[in-house]
């Protein structure tokens, strides 16, 4: 893993035959202060994905001696062997492969069933020539421009898991618990419904929840053709759904002209200026951004 920066950011090309490219740009870094950044981009040949690692609150018990950032790349290690070995596998099939391959990388030191385990969201994109396969996982949002619309694609199941803890937790009496006590709370309800029917899903220890993940196929080819997309971890999509600062349109913009590092700049500016709009327990958060451009290609 390369030693954290204010932001890391590479850029690759693909090649597939005559005029077939995807080029890649992403960057990544962890709030101001941390060293560690429980976020990770990658690029396999095809594939790119984003994960955001769950950071674990001070003070909770995960039963795992291994913590988010260690996670986070087993998994996007392990994704990438199982796209080098089945690249024809639906990319459920392949994260579930992943899922169970760090399962096995724990060595059996670790209590995963346990509801602090590691976890992490998901977002893959896969270039299959003439269509582009995703998958979303929790709340990493994939940003699409195709056929000259703007379209994102979320999986909201942990707003709406997150909104019923929090009125869980309203429903304590004011004076019955202190601010930690309500806290502690909150987070223990959220790990009650982790991989739960009627909860959320997300990467952890449970290779089922990739078959939860919402997928789709889309053309690279065609009046429709995808043109750009841009996977986020929710550090940076907070410019749109926490700051207000952006619409999807021009969070791609900024990303496309200026480049995913001055996307995530922007991010600590919003979360300096405007603290007063975070819906998080943490003032700042890891951000990442990987940005895919597709030039045209011959129906």
């Amino acid at each position: 893993m390369r030693p954290p920066t204010t932001s890391v950011a590479a850029e690759a090309t693909r090649v597939v035959g005559a005029a077939r490219t995807m080029r890649v740009r992403s960057a990544s870094a962890p709030p101001p202060g941390r060293p560690v950044n429980e976020d990770f981009v990658f690029r396999f040949g095809p594939l790119a994905g984003v994960l955001d690692g769950a950071t674990v609150p001070e003070g909770f018990d995960t039963g795992c001696v291994h913590g988010p950032s260690w996670y986070v790349r087993h998994l996007a290690a392990r994704l990438g062997l199982a796209e080098a070995v089945r690249p024809t596998a639906t990319l459920m099939s392949n994260l579930a492969a992943a899922i169970l391959a760090v399962r096995a990388d724990h060595g059996g030191e670790c209590d995963l069933d346990h509801p602090g385990t590691p976890s992490s969201t998901v977002c893959l994109l896969r270039d299959g020539g003439d269509h582009l396969d995703y998958l979303v996982l929790c709340d990493s949002p994939l940003v699409l421009d195709a056929g000259g619309r703007i379209s994102v694609v979320t999986d909201d199941r942990l707003d709406a898991a997150m909104a019923a803890v929090r009125a869980t937790v309203a429903a304590v009496p004011a004076g019955s618990a202190d601010r930690l006590t309500r806290f502690r709370r909150a987070v223990g309800v959220q790990r009650e419904r982790m991989n739960r029917t009627h909860g959320y899903w997300v990467a952890a220890a449970d290779p089922d929840a990739a078959f939860h993940a919402v997928t789709g196929t889309l053309p690279l080819r065609g009046p429709g053709a995808v043109r750009r997309a841009a996977l986020l971890s929710d550090g940076a999509s907070a410019l749109v759904e926490q700051f207000g600062l952006l619409d999807w349109a021009g969070l791609l913009d900024v990303a496309t002209a200026a480049g995913p590092g001055a996307l995530i700049d922007r991010v600590r500016t919003a979360e300096r200026d405007h603290p007063d709009r975070l819906r998080r327990h943490k003032p700042a958060d890891d951000a990442s951004v990987l940005l895919c451009e597709f030039d045209a290609r011959e129906p």
